[in-house]
């Protein structure tokens, strides 16, 4: 048995797709609402909470493998009752910025469930992806109403990765062999600017995305009453305003692993660009 957290999430969603596609083993679903939970027939959805590793006992029951998404509960607790209810093997989402920018807050605790389950005497594979391609949705509304994005650091391309990519590693670690005390830093197959991303979904829409560059400041105007002060500087950090060559490095690590080319940005705007219209 194999439990996906986050499971309606971006990559949990994909993973349990395409989990229950290989056929390799039963998967159950971790959802805070069965009732709003979609998944494919033969996927058990099962309720619980990251937050209270309680209210976990029954989704734990009888798995032996384990994808967690961390930042959603209390990591440490979680891990524990994982043991107790013996799961064997954990795949774990982490971040490139673990390396990238250590000193960032959420870097850090990242990197800190990482220690905690590498002590925690379970089997472990850590994927630390770059930006997700996914991120180009905090865009929808300003694309649906205006046709245009304003962003900071227009023409600084990093290798965003398709969610559907992560979900792909983590398939295979969690049902082949091999994988097992491995981190892998997960990335596309090239780098793409905001303007370039701007101008894939313009292409999927049938209409042009025009691009306002902005700056730093008047970004952070922006994000700040969103995301926090400091989390709106960490952010503008990694779109640009701290990059470093480990950041902007394009790994083969999905098509190493998977057997199947990393999915460009490009392919990422045509299977969503209903969110755009």
């Amino acid at each position: 048995m194999i439990l996906v957290t986050g499971a309606t999430g971006n990559v949990g969603s994909a993973l349990v797709r395409q989990l229950h596609g290989s056929g390799a083993s039963p998967v159950r679903g971790l959802t805070r609402d069965v009732t709003r939970a979609a998944f494919p027939d033969g996927v058990e959805a099962v309720e619980g909470d990251l937050a209270r590793p309680a209210s976990l006992k029954s989704a734990l029951d009888g798995v032996r493998s384990l994808f967690l998404v961390p930042g959603m509960g209390a990591d440490a607790d979680v891990l524990t009752a994982a043991r107790q209810a013996g799961v064997e093997h954990v795949v774990l989402v982490s971040s490139i910025t673990v390396r990238t920018h250590p000193h960032l807050p959420a870097a850090a605790e990242n990197l800190a469930v990482e220690r905690l389950l590498r002590d925690s005497g379970m089997s472990w594979t850590i994927l630390r992806p770059t930006q997700f391609a996914s991120n180009a949705l905090w865009w929808a509304a300003s694309i649906r109403e205006h046709r245009s994005i304003r962003v900071p650091y227009a023409d600084i391309g990093l290798p965003a990765v398709h969610p559907a990519d992560i979900a792909a590693v983590a398939r295979t670690a969690l049902t082949g062999p091999g994988h097992r005390g491995r981190t892998y830093a997960l990335t596309g197959p090239a780098r793409i600017t905001p303007r370039q991303q701007a101008e894939a979904l313009g292409t999927a829409l049938g209409h042009e995305v025009s691009v306002e560059e902005i700056s730093r400041e008047e970004a952070h105007r922006q994000m700040a009453p969103f995301l926090g002060e400091q989390t709106a500087h960490a952010v503008l950090d990694l779109m640009g305003g701290d990059v470093n060559d480990e950041l902007l490095e394009v790994h083969d690590t999905v098509s190493s692993v998977t057997g199947s080319p990393a999915r460009p940005f490009r392919q990422w705007a045509t299977e969503n660009v209903a969110a755009f219209r």
